[in-house]
């Protein structure tokens, strides 16, 4: 039997249940759809098939400033279980020679350390930390937080103002370009270009100098979900199915209806139909203006928009993932025992220059030496193993395309995941004598499980080629409305784009609602009204 709703949603990442919260909390009758057989997408928490009560995190863990997101509130996530911890020493870049860079949640700490690098290095620090704290505050986080305004409209709104000058002058750089001119020790340039760079943006790209001193300048560090990841997108669940919003997983998409030039609904696989005034996807631009929508309903100029979208060459991900009898201890805590409570490490970096060297790995097709980053959540939770036990994880960033053909992962991954871990136990050497079960996850692992991160881009697209804001993901398609009548966007190739944010539904569903011509309840901010306000 068909069935109606006012909204259905394709997909069911974090930023489609943001999304679908807002919009059930509006009243509105909404189904999201997934053929994954939990929701969630990234925010997946498995357990160990092997080792009973062992708790592994695949896709995402390390959440930036989850607890100040404005949905986070919204939505009462706190009443749903949702709760997270940011512990102490935040992230730690463990050197060979038993140094230690350390980031904590603590300012004065984490200049200190820097000092022990490099004086003038800290003193920089703390100078682009104090400048962009406002920057921050007044015109970053307004902008992350609402619709992506027109650039000219943009530039010459920040024009206006010191800040949105200052902005303006410092975003022109890209992040390689301000590191090195404004830090000059070799290992607080990596180490500033890994944390606040490579994982998010191709640190050559001009427009993106401002990245690192604005993450520098946030007040939140990164923060882990108690109980794992996949307890935050539960908790989303929680709130949609109390406001009568409905989830149905297992089930495939065949297309997306349109009836008189306008998006009307869904077919699956099986034959069944459902209709909708709306629809909103959360899948990446192919899947849904290429595979879901018929040729004919598509004007050619949006074809070849979604066809152009393009993905990070660096973002895909290699994870080793293990269960051990007791957490790692690192050789250099021996001299620095904070250490042992280190939350996120990061090894293997050790100068500026090995960025280029990955880069051009990725390029061919080819495994770079390890720079590798990771964490023990055992050591903070401890509920994710049984007692006495842990998990732990090391990332790496690693080529799709492996040798040129994203198939000979298969064959090569479990040699790979040996590697990786011969190299943490090379800082950890307990770990040789410590492992009861480990698997590996490629970056090709990735996108068959997540079908919409193509090529294994956890980012869900490059910020590249213009590919931000109001052209995110294409000119025409950058405010979540799509050139298609009554089709949306809400995924992470929208604006502000991937990583566990949930600004790509939060905004999306401002959009909708007032659309839909519902109450906004919320109080979401106005970006334009915020620059304007900053006078000159």
């Amino acid at each position: 039997m068909n069935s109606h709703f006012d909204v259905l949603l394709l997909g069911t990442g974090h930023n489609a249940l943001v999304l679908q919260a807002y919009l059930a909390r509006c009243g509105l009758r909404t189904l999201a759809l997934d053929r994954a057989a939990e929701p969630g997408g990234g925010l997946c928490t498995m357990l160990n098939p092997r080792l009973p009560g062992f708790t592994h995190h695949p896709h995402s863990f390390f959440h930036r400033a989850i607890t100040r997101m404005p949905w986070f509130r919204d939505l009462e996530l706190a009443r749903h279980g949702v709760r997270y911890l940011e512990p102490e020493l935040n992230v730690a870049m463990l050197l060979r020679d038993g140094q230690a860079l350390e980031w904590w949640t603590d300012f004065d700490r984490t200049a200190a350390s820097f000092a022990e690098f490099s004086r003038k290095d800290a003193d920089s620090l703390r100078r682009w930390t104090e400048e962009f704290r406002p920057i921050v505050e007044h015109i970053l986080l307004p902008e992350a937080q609402s619709p992506p305004l027109e650039p000219t409209r943009r530039k010459q709104i920040l024009s206006q103002s010191k800040l949105g000058r200052r902005l303006l002058e410092v975003s022109a750089h890209s992040p390689l370009e301000f590191v090195t001119q404004n830090f000059e020790h070799d290992a607080i340039r990596a180490g500033l270009l890994f944390f606040n760079g490579l994982r998010e943006v191709d640190l050559r790209q001009p427009g993106f100098g401002h990245a690192i001193p604005a993450l520098l300048a946030s007040p939140t560090k990164a923060q882990m979900c108690v109980g794992g990841s996949g307890n935050l997108a539960r908790g989303l669940v929680a709130d949609i199915t109390e406001h009568g919003g409905a989830i149905r997983c297992g089930v495939e998409l065949k297309q997306i209806l349109v009836r008189n030039s306008r998006a009307a609904g869904v077919e699956l696989r099986t034959g069944e139909q459902l209709t909708a005034d709306c629809i909103a996807s959360g899948l990446n631009p192919q899947q849904t203006f290429l595979d879901l929508l018929p040729q004919a309903a598509v004007p050619a100029e949006v074809r070849a928009g979604a066809a152009r979208f393009q993905y990070n060459l660096l973002a895909p991900l290699f994870a080793l993932n293990v269960a051990l009898c007791e957490p790692p201890r690192w050789a250099a805590a021996a001299r620095r025992p904070e250490l042992e409570r280190a939350f996120m490490f990061i090894l293997g970096l050790e100068r500026c220059g090995q960025f280029h060297d990955i880069v051009a790995a990725h390029e061919r097709g080819e495994i770079p030496p390890t720079v590798a980053w990771g964490a023990c959540p055992t050591l903070f939770d401890p509920s994710q193993a049984p007692p006495g036990r842990h998990t732990a994880f090391l990332w790496e960033k690693l080529p799709y395309a492996l040798r040129g053909d994203a198939r000979n992962w298969d064959a090569a991954q479990a040699a790979h995941g040996r590697d990786l871990l011969a190299t943490w136990t090379e800082f950890a050497p307990n770990l040789a004598g410590s492992v009861l079960d480990a698997f590996t996850h490629s970056p090709l692992d990735t996108e068959r499980a997540l079908q919409n991160m193509t090529a294994g881009d956890l980012l869900i697209g490059s910020f590249a080629k213009g590919q931000v804001g109001w052209n995110r993901p294409f000119p025409g398609a950058g405010q979540y409305r799509t050139p298609i009548p009554g089709l949306y966007l809400c995924g992470g190739s929208t604006h502000p784009g991937g990583n566990v944010t949930g600004l790509c539904g939060y905004n999306a569903a401002r959009v909708l609602a007032t659309d839909a011509g519902k109450q906004v309840w919320w109080n979401p901010p106005d970006a334009e009204a915020a620059l304007v306000s900053l006078g000159a």
